[in-house]
């Protein structure tokens, strides 16, 4: 397969890893990319020493192109994040910006030689990322577990109406996790897919195992949004902790949430599997997790299901 997104990125395959704050290691990368993906080291959760620790891991296990993940609005100085990205960015493909304005950092990281992909919820956010030069944009609906936008616009949606407004290839992200669900979405008009979830239940991925037995367990509507209160939407798990949030939210002092949703907790759950004292992202395509695999039988599945779906749709 050879479309935009694949020749753009050097890639085989138009399936990219998502962020995965906390859990997007750098073997994970290195596994989805080995498979003809496009593997993301994540920033968020991390320390910058150890972002670059995970980078270094992810280039020791392929020659295969590798992008990294800056959630803008996370790191107090992200700063220290670009330096580290400039000092990788010769053997880096790309890049994604997510969860901020991505207009500043751009040239710059297109002066690296890097592809920039920036993260988009509605189709004016993607004309901006498109006028501020970015090469791609990801496009994620309100399926999609973590952070999303504020406009709560589903992928059913939002892929053909981002469309109908850019030029640049648009990548599908949020409800997906087979081939049934990434056909669908090259079908509105997608050039690729992101999927963030599906790859949480693998075995690299480096997500304690009871949030991975959590994600095969769960169906869709385990999954609920919280952090409405502070403006925000974000999609995780059901819990009594992510349920003792939302009381405080719907509480006469929606600010008490504050200290139960630090990222200590979210560390909590995620890496060290306290699920009950923290709390993990989830998206709803988390009905389509019946097991824990490796990342490149994720793609081969998810591959095959496109070409049995699509046999005579053309990609490119």
């Amino acid at each position: 397969m050879k479309n935009r997104v694949c020749q753009l990125l050097g890639i085989d395959f138009p399936v990219i890893e998502g962020g995965l704050a906390y859990v997007g290691n750098g073997l994970l990368a290195a596994a989805v990319s080995e498979a003809g993906g496009l593997g993301q080291i994540a920033s968020g959760g991390r320390l910058a020493a150890e972002f670059r620790q995970e980078i270094e891991i992810a280039l020791s296990h392929t020659n295969k192109p590798l992008s990294v993940n800056i959630p803008l609005s996370e790191h107090r100085d992200s700063g220290e994040y670009f330096a580290v990205v400039e000092e990788f960015a010769h053997r880096l493909a790309a890049i994604s910006l997510s969860a901020g304005n991505p207009r500043p950092y751009i040239p710059r990281l297109k002066a690296m030689g890097l592809t920039v992909m920036t993260l988009a919820s509605t189709p004016a956010q993607a004309q901006k990322a498109e006028d501020s030069g970015a090469d791609l944009v990801i496009c994620e609906g309100y399926e999609a577990g973590g952070h999303n936008g504020p406009a709560e616009i589903t992928s059913l949606v939002l892929i053909p109406a981002v469309k109908d407004v850019v030029t640049i290839p648009v990548v599908a992200a949020g409800g997906i996790a087979e081939g049934r669900t990434a056909a669908a979405m090259f079908f509105l008009g997608a050039e690729g897919v992101q999927l963030g979830t599906r790859f949480v239940a693998t075995t690299e991925c480096q997500a304690h195992g009871d949030y991975k037995a959590a994600l095969v367990a769960g169906r869709a509507e385990d999954t609920v949004v919280m952090e409405r209160s502070l403006g925000r939407v974000t999609r995780v798990l059901k819990s009594p902790f992510v349920h003792k949030v939302l009381q405080l939210e719907h509480s006469e002092n929606p600010s008490a949430v504050l200290p139960l949703i630090s990222g200590r907790n979210n560390y909590r759950a995620a890496r060290q599997g306290d699920l009950a004292e923290g709390w993990v992202n989830c998206g709803q395509s988390v009905e389509l997790v019946h097991e824990i695999v490796p990342a490149a039988e994720v793609i081969q599945r998810l591959m095959n299901g496109v070409y049995a779906a699509l046999p005579d749709f053309c990609l490119g």
